[in-house]
């Protein structure tokens, strides 16, 4: 077994939420981050934020981010930078304080930046123990990552989330 841990699941099935609760648990001793919905007056999804454990925010995918070559994932763009200047960053200070790395989500707009692609890789392959979620989309380097013989894929389902949290402290 290696020191990865991946889980993957429908949309909406709460692979987030267990990711938070596991990483609240663990205090001091994870880093990483987190992602949510944003939600606009009506109540509807126009985007999403990128949340370090530490409490450092930015908008990674919005509804109004338009031009600049931006890639788009659906109707959102991807910011890029903010994925590297916000989450990268907290992936590599929980890589090397030697934390357990919290990486909520290796998904298709985080896949754009080839400095999270190596962020991952590098916490993957270190002394830190890693705590993810990951797409069920078919993508060469989710595959390749899903495959390596140190990475564990847990599938997270209505029947089996609310043990998670548990499991997965005993796991780290």
């Amino acid at each position: 077994m290696g020191r990865t841990l991946l889980l993957t699941g429908r949309p909406g099935v709460g692979k987030t939420t267990v990711i938070k609760q596991v990483a609240k648990t663990l205090g001091d001793q994870a880093g990483g981050f987190y992602t949510e919905e944003i939600r606009g007056h009506d109540g509807r999804r126009v985007g999403f934020r990128l949340v370090t454990l530490e409490g450092d925010e930015a908008v990674m995918a919005h509804v109004d981010l338009r031009g600049q070559q931006r890639p788009r994932v659906s109707r959102y763009g991807v910011d890029v930078d903010a994925i590297e200047r916000v989450g990268v960053v907290a992936l590599q200070d929980a890589t090397t304080s030697n934390r357990v790395v919290i990486v909520d989500e290796i998904g298709k707009m985080e896949l754009f930046s080839d400095a999270f692609k190596e962020a991952v890789e590098q916490a993957v392959t270190g002394d830190a123990r890693v705590l993810g979620t990951v797409t069920r989309s078919r993508r060469q380097w989710v595959d390749e990552l899903k495959a390596d013989n140190r990475v564990t894929v847990w599938e997270v389902t209505v029947e089996n989330r609310d043990d998670l949290p548990e499991r997965i402290r005993r796991w780290l």
